[in-house]
Formats: structure tokens, C-alpha cells, sequence
């Protein structure tokens, strides 16, 4: 079939009409220029308009409660409160700290401030709080362990590893699981000591306090009314050496009184007597809390 050849002329027409003209070329570009605008002033206006509206619903002083206020009128309301981890911390307390109750806005409350209320517990150790929206609060405790019992100034108090004070009340109720520390300074030394007794059982079973003598160095009281005084910064050599002191001479097992092992390069032993002044360094007597 023959092809049919257009005119040349009639082409060039065809191309004139599809080019845009000038004022369109200008009103494409004007159109480019403003939309970003007026979307900036669209958002302006929204932003405006959610401002205007949290200023009117809302009952806070600060933006924080009004929107708590405002989202409350939507349903965003505490009505639960999960608490998960606690055993020994007071319950009562616990509630205070937390001051939350049922109705209020829920993303009104501060987690945030809520959590360093509940860390000032004694008994908590962390904390966290948790919005579960719509209408859950859920915190969790990771609690203080009690390592020790700290006597000292006629008191007892329950420590942890940390040596932090965990609490002064119902101490008897550990009394008889927890070693004695006495002293001032003996919380924050208790750990390296009690770890180096645990690793020599046989001396451990015998020792009914630990007293902290000039905030420096450990003398133990053992169960016999015998006393060790131990060396500054060396108590796991030095309860090395009384283990095989008391493997090959039964050391523990005599009427001492003392057993002086401060010196490196000697043992200075003091039997048991009435006339006998005690050590200089000596701490008053430990004893049990009943």
C-alpha cells in the first residue's frame, strides 16, 4: 500500500499548536513555586488549629496536661495499674510513688518522674514504667537482694552486694541466712570479704561476724570466741594459709583467743585467758539481732 506523505507545512503546523504558549509556560512555573507554600501554610494552619483547640479543651498549665486533658476526653484514660516484680517492697509506699489513679489522663502522666520516685525506695533497685494504651499503666521492680546484716552504732540494717541499705526493719527475719558485718565502713567493703570466706567453706562455717577495723582491714570472730585478725587488702591469702594451719595443726580447734595473722612473715598466736587485754585495734563485741 502506498505510504501518503504528509506536507511538510501541515507538520510544522501541528508542532506549533502542541508548544505552550508564553502565559502557560508562566503559570506551569508559578504553580511549581507555590504549592510548597501552600502546603507550609496548610500545616501552619492545622498546627494552629490543634494548639487552639489542646488551649481550649485542656485544663493543665503546661501543653503536657492539656494534652493529657484533651486525649482524656477521648477515652485515654488510667484505669489499670500492673505492678510486676514486687515481693518485699511495702505495697503502700510502692502506690504512693507510683501516684497514679484510675481516671486520670494517661498521657498526662509522667513515666519519667514516676520512675525516679520509685527508684528512691530502698527496696527497688530499677524501675521501669510503661504506657499500654489506652488505659494501662505496668511497672516493673527489679528488687535489692540482701547480701548482708550491717551492725553498727547499736543498729541492724540489711545491705546489698553494692553495700546500699536495703532496709532497717524486720532484719531478724534474715538474720539467720546473712552474714554479720560490723562497723563503720563494712557495707561497702562486705562483697570482696564474704567471697573470699565462700571460697573456703571450712573457715566460713566457723565465723559469726566480720568486723571492719579502722575502715581498712577485717578482724572475723569465730564461733569459739577466738578472734583472727586479718591483713589489710590480702584476706583470701590469708584464710588460704589459715585453712592448711588448720589442716595440719587444728589450729581453730584450741583455746585461742587471738590468732594475729597481720604480719606476712609471722603468726602471732594468744591463748584464751581471763587476764588478757584485748588488741588494740579491737572493735566492741558483735551480736545477732534477736
Amino acid at each position: 500500500m502506498p505510504r501518503v506523505r504528509q506536507p511538510r507545512s501541515a507538520g510544522r503546523r501541528a508542532q506549533v499548536q502542541d508548544r505552550p504558549g508564553r502565559w502557560q509556560v508562566l503559570l506551569r512555573r508559578q504553580r511549581r513555586l507555590l504549592a510548597p507554600a501552600a502546603a507550609g501554610l496548610a500545616g501552619l494552619a492545622v498546627l494552629g488549629l490543634g494548639v487552639a483547640a489542646l488551649h481550649a479543651i485542656g485544663q493543665g498549665a503546661s501543653l503536657h496536661e492539656r494534652l493529657g486533658s484533651a486525649t482524656a476526653r477521648l477515652g485515654l484514660r488510667i484505669d489499670r495499674v500492673v505492678i510486676e516484680g514486687r515481693v518485699k517492697t511495702p505495697e503502700p509506699l510502692l502506690r504512693a510513688a507510683i501516684g497514679a489513679a484510675v481516671g486520670d489522663p494517661i498521657l498526662g502522666y509522667s513515666v519519667q518522674a514516676a520512675r525516679v520516685r520509685i527508684e528512691s525506695i530502698n527496696w527497688v533497685r530499677d524501675a521501669t514504667v510503661e504506657r499500654r494504651l489506652p488505659d494501662t499503666l505496668v511497672v516493673r521492680l527489679e528488687e535489692r537482694r540482701p547480701f548482708a546484716v550491717w551492725q553498727h552504732d547499736g543498729r541492724f540494717r540489711l545491705i546489698d552486694r553494692d553495700g546500699q541499705m536495703v532496709t532497717d526493719s524486720d532484719v531478724a527475719d534474715f538474720a539467720a541466712q546473712l552474714p554479720l558485718v560490723v562497723g563503720a565502713g563494712a557495707p561497702a567493703a562486705a562483697a570482696g570479704l564474704i567471697d573470699a570466706l565462700a571460697a573456703q567453706p571450712a573457715i566460713q562455717s566457723r565465723v559469726t561476724a566480720a568486723v571492719r577495723v579502722g575502715e581498712r582491714r577485717w578482724n572475723l570472730r569465730l564461733a569459739n570466741g577466738a578472734e583472727v585478725l586479718l591483713p589489710e587488702g590480702a584476706e583470701p591469702q590469708a584464710l588460704a594459709r589459715l585453712v592448711e594451719l588448720q589442716a595440719q595443726h587444728a589450729l581453730l580447734d584450741r583455746p585461742l583467743a587471738t590468732i594475729d595473722m597481720r604480719l606476712p612473715d609471722r603468726l602471732v598466736i594468744r591463748a584464751q585467758a581471763t587476764h588478757d587485754a584485748a588488741p588494740k585495734d579491737a572493735a566492741p563485741p558483735a551480736r545477732r539481732p534477736t
